[in-house]
């Protein structure tokens, strides 16, 4: 295998002319790259991209062997990981050499916990970068739908226009807890839109006199699979059982709507969080990871 049978393109309707069904074809392990991509078709390239994310626009690759494509990545902006779907080492290796013989300078890698860190360790190999770990969750495919007993007082709703004040300052105090800074950035200098969290459809878990007491949001839907993400309920309203209500709420209407694929992130070392979504019926799917790269790409 080659570094140049990576064919890259800036074009996001070209890629996925190429790439879109086998992205479609395993819609939950490919959630990240089919919700990114679905934004920036929608958002277009060039807006999503150099604007929003600094002078480099998107980047969209495939890997394709006798007519098949049999891997993919995309990158969104010179600030932002590149995210492969499942790389064989091999693969790994030849897209590392090609991305560094292109002179592309990445500031880290996103994927599934196997390949991530085996492009991190190829990244090291051609550029002399090394890698830390900076995040990790396991993601989750809902089975049965289970809600929790009891359920708590009040009733599910979704949020509108009058709730985006509402919305955003919880997105923003969820960053808090979890450590996003990007996201943080984009708020406080009111770029919702460029937020993971600008596409997001919103519903409130709302007590019986109508005070929200809790959060979750979906993508929109593409390739019959929605995630859930975010979910957070402020600290005082915790172990009430909002968010198990919310996330029913939402994993039902997005059932109902057509998904066939229901999915979520959860940090494993949060066991509260993780024992809640497995038992309203989410299963273990994999770990996903992200390593930073440190120091300077050799040229």
């Amino acid at each position: 295998m080659r570094p140049d049978d990576w064919n890259l393109t800036d074009d996001v309707d070209a890629f996925l002319a190429r790439a879109g069904d086998f992205l479609r074809s395993r819609p939950t392990p490919h959630t990240l790259t089919l919700t990114a991509i679905e934004k920036i078709r929608k958002r277009g390239s060039e807006a999503h991209g150099s604007e929003a994310h600094g002078t480099e626009a998107p980047v969209f690759g495939r890997l394709e062997r006798g007519g098949q494509v049999q891997a993919a990545f995309y990158r969104v902006g010179s600030r932002r990981n590149l995210n492969p779907t499942s790389l064989s080492p091999e693969q790994a290796d030849t897209l590392a050499a090609h991305l560094a013989g292109l002179g592309h300078s990445l500031p880290g890698v996103l994927s599934d916990h196997d390949t991530a860190t085996t492009f991190a360790e190829a990244w090291q190999r051609h550029t002399g970068a090394t890698s830390v770990r900076s995040w990790g969750a396991r993601l989750h495919r809902l089975g049965t739908l289970t809600p929790p007993e009891p359920v708590p007082e009040g009733r599910g709703r979704v949020a509108g226009g009058q709730d985006r004040d509402q919305v955003v300052r919880w997105c923003r105090e969820f960053c808090v807890d979890v450590g996003e800074t990007v996201s943080i950035d984009a708020i406080d200098a009111g770029d919702w839109a460029t937020s993971r969290f600008g596409d997001r459809h919103f519903t409130f878990w709302e007590t019986p006199d109508g005070i929200p007491a809790s959060m979750a949001a979906v993508t929109s839907m593409t390739a019959d699979m929605v995630r859930i993400d975010p979910v957070y309920t402020p600290a005082h309203l915790r172990a009430r059982g909002y968010a198990g209500a919310v996330t029913v709420e939402v994993s039902r209407a997005a059932l109902a709507a057509g998904a066939t694929d229901v999915v979520l992130f959860a940090d494993p070392a949060n066991t509260t969080s993780t024992a809640l979504y497995q038992r309203i019926g989410f299963v273990p799917v994999g770990d996903f990871v992200g390593y930073d790269f440190l120091g300077a790409t050799r040229e």
